[in-house]
């Protein structure tokens, strides 16, 4: 146990230099850096002591945790590397921050919403083949602030009232991480992974908006949060992405929501052999 305590204690900036992550000093011993996870052009990842922060994901933990996350690997692997690599790093506990301080030294700024009309993210969505006049109603422009410096990007608007950002060179989430429910009173509901998708289903099957509710998860991890909105519907269909963790999750729902009061569907078929519903739709209207 003592191990374990001091492989969480291992100041993070010493496991970014081991991994020649490029880390910006921001204040004293407060580091940012780019998920390596994911594409991004902002570094939109915190680190303080032995804890990190990923804003993107709204998500994070201590040295153990990022190296799970990092390697997309369990916890007993994650242990096995850092003690293999325990001569590299300093076993001095860094100064401890609680979570909630890290997540509480805001990061980002939102300056403006507003309606969507900027040629620029129109003409990113228009290469997403997703029909404008469907975005113009879901989604919005937000000007923000990351590290003081300013970006724009296209909104999904969440429940918690944060927002989901994309453009052509970011992916990040302004605020915490959480689901969107679009609830137009329906007994059936299309749950997808993201905003793109959503837009795509409505782009491709433009009569479901009209018959349809929809939950969009924006990230895979709310499956655990969304119970009190699925439990409400006598039919649950599920659109999730054609890789592993989507079709372990699928089947999953599958055994969860087939129950005397509800019956659930994966209509993953709708896009066979494409990853999710955006891919299907880029590759239908390319070869148009």
């Amino acid at each position: 146990m003592n191990d374990i305590n001091k492989l969480r204690n291992i100041p993070m900036i010493n496991v970014l230099r081991k991994l020649n992550i490029e880390a910006i000093e921001k204040k004293k011993e407060q580091y940012w850096f780019k998920a390596k996870w994911r594409d991004e052009s902002t570094a939109s990842v915190k680190c303080e002591g032995n804890l990190y922060y990923d804003f993107g994901e709204g998500l994070g933990g201590n040295t153990i945790d990022f190296i799970i996350k990092c390697f997309s690997i369990d916890f007993v692997q994650a242990v096995k590397w850092l003690r293999n690599e325990s001569n590299s790093f300093s076993f001095d506990p860094p100064k401890q921050n609680s979570f909630s301080e890290l997540k509480k030294k805001k990061s980002y700024c939102i300056d403006n919403v507003q309606q969507l009309h900027n040629h620029v993210l129109i003409d990113y969505l228009k290469s997403r083949r997703l029909n404008i006049e469907v975005c113009k109603r879901y989604l919005v422009e937000v000007y923000y602030r990351v590290n003081e410096k300013k970006y724009f990007g296209v909104g999904f608007k969440t429940n918690k009232g944060s927002y989901e950002i994309r453009n052509k060179y970011a992916k990040l989430a302004l605020g915490q991480k959480w689901f969107t429910w679009i609830n137009n009173g329906h007994k059936s509901i299309i749950v997808l992974e993201s905003f793109s998708d959503f837009i795509a289903i409505i782009t491709l099957y433009p009569k479901c908006e009209k018959s349809k509710d929809f939950l969009v998860l924006n990230s895979l991890s709310m499956l655990s949060k969304v119970d009190e909105v699925l439990i409400s519907y006598p039919e649950i269909l599920f659109a999730l992405d054609n890789d592993t963790a989507g079709s372990n999750s699928s089947e999953k729902c599958l055994k969860k929501w087939n129950t005397d009061i509800s019956s659930s569907k994966d209509i993953r078929r709708l896009f066979e052999g494409f990853k999710d519903v955006n891919e299907y739709l880029l590759y239908k209207y390319t070869n148009l």
